[in-house]
């Protein structure tokens, strides 16, 4: 099993071995950690039949989707997923009309809940990205750019916001949420293609009747409890739900992605 957004075995291990240990139990059989530097390398090791089981983010499941014939099977639902865009207490940003001709930064390319979902947002604005706006990618994962006036807006998913201000020890005073996205969707667990249907739909059964042994080997890391409410919950993978992550990249001329 890979997951897309951890690099290294280390940390895999770090905060996410009392969920392997969980999926064990659930799927009654080995389930080892296998490090991944990107969703490419994930893509290429279940071509490769070097991998079974990766549990993706929205952004990289769609790309994953378009390069394997791998099965999505469940969603990891999140209450609390979705994007923010702050602005500074003194910036007189009040709207997303208000940022024509401001810079926004949106984390890093293909970030699901900054780029992606903030894009979106702002087209559902009638903002044209790099037209009426200049998106930037910091790459950095806290509010230090706003906060030296580098740029106006800061676009985050809720729970990372959430756990920059406590790093901070800030307040939504002090940077206030101009506009929140919609619900994003879940994370998924996409199965190799060397499986049969039937294998497919076992490991999907199972997954979702032990859910709450699989919640509760994630939320059992500290780390992990602000992006895993307790309302976190599985649900059978539907595809289309994902359509607004592809209609994101399209908009910004990433079909390269899809």
């Amino acid at each position: 099993m890979a997951i897309t957004d951890v690099q290294g075995i280390d940390e895999l291990n770090e905060k996410y071995e009392p969920f392997r240990t969980a999926l064990e139990e659930v799927l009654e059989t080995s389930v080892e950690f296998f490090p991944v530097d990107d969703l490419l390398m994930a893509a290429s090791a279940l071509q490769a039949n070097q991998l079974d089981l990766v549990w993706a983010g929205p952004s990289e499941y769609v790309t994953i989707h378009a390069r394997t014939q791998a099965t999505p099977l469940v969603s990891l639902i999140r209450s609390n997923y979705y994007a923010v865009l702050v602005v500074r207490a003194d910036s007189g940003i009040q709207s997303l009309a208000d940022l024509k001709g401001k810079t926004v930064d949106m984390w890093k390319v293909g970030s699901t809940a900054s780029h992606l979902a903030g894009t979106k947002m702002l087209l559902d604005a009638g903002l044209t990205p790099q037209v009426d706006y200049k998106a930037v990618m910091t790459g950095e994962n806290d509010l230090e750019s706003l906060r030296l006036g580098k740029v106006d807006a800061f676009v985050s998913g809720n729970p990372r916001y959430r756990a920059i201000l406590k790093a901070l020890n800030a307040s939504e005073q002090d940077y206030p949420i101009v506009a929140r996205g919609d619900l994003l969707p879940g994370d998924v667990f996409v199965l190799s293609s060397a499986f049969s249907s039937a294998v497919g739909a076992e490991i999907q059964a199972r997954m979702l009747r032990g859910q709450n042994k699989l919640l509760q080997g994630i939320r059992s890391v500290e780390s992990l409890t602000v992006r895993f409410p307790e309302d976190s919950q599985f649900s059978v993978a539907n595809d289309a739900d994902y359509e607004m992550i592809r209609e994101a990249y399209r908009a910004i001329g990433q079909d390269k992605f899809l």
